[in-house]
């Protein structure tokens, strides 16, 4: 795989793929070459696996008193009035 078709993966990978990234991953998705295909699907994989490990060894617990000021904030807000 070339540079951008890396690049193309790791998009894929985090969900923030646009409207012309879509068309270049469906003609890679097309490629008759089934190595080029097998080799983007597994970049792809491998990229979420690395970016779940990241999350799991990264997460923090929120502070306690988070859900307090949560739940005063949504009851602070106005209803929508209906029309």
């Amino acid at each position: 795989m070339n540079e951008r078709q890396i690049d193309l993966a790791h998009t894929v990978a985090l969900g923030s793929i646009d409207d012309e990234d879509h068309h270049d991953v469906q003609q890679l998705l097309d490629s008759e070459d089934p190595a080029l295909r097998a080799e983007f699907i597994q970049e792809v994989r491998d990229t979420r696996e690395a970016l779940s490990l990241l999350a799991a060894a990264t997460a923090a617990v929120p502070p306690p008193s988070l859900r307090t000021r949560l739940l005063a904030a949504i009851a602070a807000e106005q209803p929508p009035v209906a029309s």
